[in-house]
């Protein structure tokens, strides 16, 4: 063959040094033209991380056995000779910046699998990269260089393959100041000074909120084809609220920076809550702040007699599992119901009747009610399916409110029912109930009992202490209560009016560790009927105006901009099929029943919105029984479209 120039800019002689010019062939391969540059160069160092960039085709030629042949290469391509691994400015759900080496030829999902590797966050699929929220700098501003936490240092070998010490990744305990970046990591930071809150950007409407969706990186394609460059600022942060396996003997970091993402969201506003859950939210901080400050901090050696038990006990408590005598077995098909006279309540429009009270009964995932206990072995005036409703809570212990609202499903929308109970036990029963069948689970489930007993120790944390002295107040005149609550009250109240009402909702968590208190945090978040939302604003097919369209774990759920209801909403599990027209932007989905929906993206791309619904459907597919390892090839075919590894 006959042999031609070929001209490549090797980024290692500098921007000014003129492309290295080297005589190929057609059938040459890409190791080969490496193998050349690199002896035109005549620079010793290590080359590994090397590889070609092919700018017009905006592609890496990580192949290197292919010919310039089979690429397609010319005489006329503009190829780069580059490290695969550059800087990057990394925020952390802390607020905190890291600068460290990521891989700008890998597709991002093995790029954030390659960063958490590095930082120690196991489950690395529930994270992902973003473009940050450009913050609005002031003039005296500038003279504030922030904290930058060097991480370039790390070989790229030992993130590969991280090798524990002291139950943290050997590479943090190298020297001190690698050892105070791992505490930056998986230690608390104290709570935010109230300007610091002020300053931040919070989303002021739905909106809003959808917004921030549109700069999520594509996982199936790598950096630099998404416009990266070398020490560019990213944001890490949880995409998918679906926590798996969540350990807080192996997740320091991860629970940490978990923690982190859920106060901001809590503290911006992010995330709607009650008055009474905010201060719990509020007391949780302080509590947390002021344990992390006394609990020794770096992780105690983690003996290997450590992970024995640990090992014993999860044998003993599958064998435990294994041996189900009969009568259990007898227990679990007669399946079990909740009877009892609660008020019902359907607030629709124009209407002044008050809460009727009737007789109930929970049986497998639906209510029916009778006129009295009596007439239940008739036919119920209605039977209320709840399989894919909508559950919130609406409750105020301190004024005795236990109510629970229902959003059903039903052909022209969504039906609301609002149910009263008269006390906390009969609440925290029927709630965990109606939660448990809007998933399709009865009350036979496994889980009934422990979500009856995290709803009546939530309660409990809301119970105020009047009779309590307020030592702790006197003992800790410091506390700033304006830095644990969102902005909203800043307004309402003066740091005086906040400190009793915190210190009450402290009273009932002050004996919690300080992992218990970072779990318990956890579970009211994720307790709150917003949670997990991920919004875009979409054009349904057929429809002149835009609304907005909630992703959650589990659902769909489409959301009238003007009112902000909740419309209508659709279960992953009765998803039959989803199609993207690419050319149009245009996202088709098939449940069951002949339900299909078409909508365009107005603030997203719409290869975001499917891999938000690809992903989501990934989540649910791990279990222990598949091992630990990770089903990436699963993960791009279910997000990344036509484009698809």
């Amino acid at each position: 063959m006959a042999a031609w120039d070929l001209s490549v800019t090797v980024e290692d002689l500098g921007s000014d040094a003129p492309p290295v010019t080297i005589s190929v062939a057609s059938d040459l391969h890409v190791g080969g033209v490496i193998v050349k540059l690199v002896e035109k160069t005549q620079i010793k160092r290590d080359w590994s991380d090397h590889a070609l960039w092919w700018e017009q085709k905006q592609r890496w030629l990580l192949r290197t056995a292919w010919t310039l042949e089979k690429y397609g290469i010319h005489a006329d391509a503009r190829l780069l000779f580059m490290p695969q691994h550059k800087p990057l400015k990394l925020g952390l759900p802390n607020g905190k910046t890291v600068w460290l080496r990521a891989c700008f030829s890998n597709p991002v999902f093995q790029t954030v699998m390659g960063i958490c590797r590095m930082l120690n966050i196991r489950r690395p699929e529930e994270l992902s990269l973003l473009r940050p929220v450009e913050e609005k700098k002031k003039k005296k501003d500038k003279d504030l260089a922030e904290e930058i936490y060097d991480l370039t240092e790390v070989p790229l070998s030992s993130v590969s393959r991280p090798c524990l010490y002291n139950g943290m990744p050997a590479h943090f305990a190298d020297t001190e100041q690698m050892e105070a970046v791992y505490k930056m990591l998986s230690v608390t930071q104290p709570p935010p000074a109230p300007e610091v809150i002020a300053k931040q950007y919070r989303p002021a409407s739905v909106v809003d909120k959808a917004h921030i969706n549109g700069r999520w990186l594509d996982s199936s394609r790598c950096l630099k084809q998404q416009g990266i460059q070398e020490n560019d600022r990213l944001w890490l942060r949880f995409k998918y609220y679906a926590f798996y396996d969540m350990d807080p003997k192996y997740d320091a970091v991860r629970l940490t920076q978990l923690y982190e993402q859920a106060r901001w969201a809590i503290l911006l506003e992010d995330v709607d809550c009650t008055e009474e859950e905010m201060m719990l939210f509020g007391a949780l901080q302080y509590h947390i702040n002021k344990v992390s400050l006394s609990e020794p901090q770096m992780p105690s050696s983690i003996a290997a007699l450590d992970d024995l038990e640990s090992a014993l006990q999860s044998l003993e408590v599958k064998m435990e599992g294994d041996g189900n005598s009969a009568s259990d077995l007898l227990e679990n098909m007669t399946a079990p119901e909740l009877n009892d006279y609660l008020k019902i309540f359907r607030p629709k429009r124009l209407t002044l009747k008050g809460y009727k009270q009737y007789w109930f009964k929970f049986q497998d995932t639906s209510i029916s009610y009778f006129k009295s206990k009596e007439e239940s072995i008739g036919e119920p005036i209605q039977q209320i399916n709840l399989k894919g409703c909508e559950v919130a809570p609406d409750v105020n212990v301190a004024a005795q409110k236990f109510l629970i609202r229902l959003l059903i499903p039903a052909p022209e929308g969504m039906n609301e029912v609002y149910l009263r109970c008269e006390n906390e036990q009969q609440y925290a029963q029927w709630m965990a109930g109606c939660r448990l069948a809007s998933k399709g689970k009865s009350l036979a489930d496994s889980s009934f009992q422990s979500e009856i007993q995290s709803i009546r120790s939530f309660l409990a944390m809301q119970k105020t202490n009047s009779g309590s002295s307020n030592n702790a107040a006197a003992s800790d005149e410091s506390i700033n209560t304006h830095s644990l609550v969102s902005p909203r009250y800043h307004k309402k109240y003066k740091p005086k009016q906040l400190t009793p009402r915190i210190l009450d909702a402290y009273q009932n968590i002050a004996q919690l560790s300080l992992t218990d208190a970072l779990m318990r945090f956890l579970q009211i978040w994720q307790a709150l009927p917003d949670f997990g939302h991920s919004y875009v604003v979409v054009r349904f097919k057929g429809s002149r105006k835009d609304e907005v369209l909630g992703i959650a774990p589990n659902r769909l759920i489409r959301i009238d901009l003007g009112v902000g209801d909740v419309v209508k909403t659709w279960r992953y599990n009765n998803m039959k099929q989803w199609n993207v027209n690419w050319d149009i932007k245009q996202m088709a989905i098939e449940f069951e029943g002949n339900v299909n929906i078409a909508f365009g993206c107005v603030t997203a791309d719409c290869k975001i919105v499917h891999e938000f619904i690809g992903g989501y459907l990934f989540m649910s597919t791990r279990s222990r029984e598949k091992s630990d390892t990770l089903n990436e090839e699963l993960f791009h075919k279910l997000t990344g479209g036509h484009e698809a590894l």
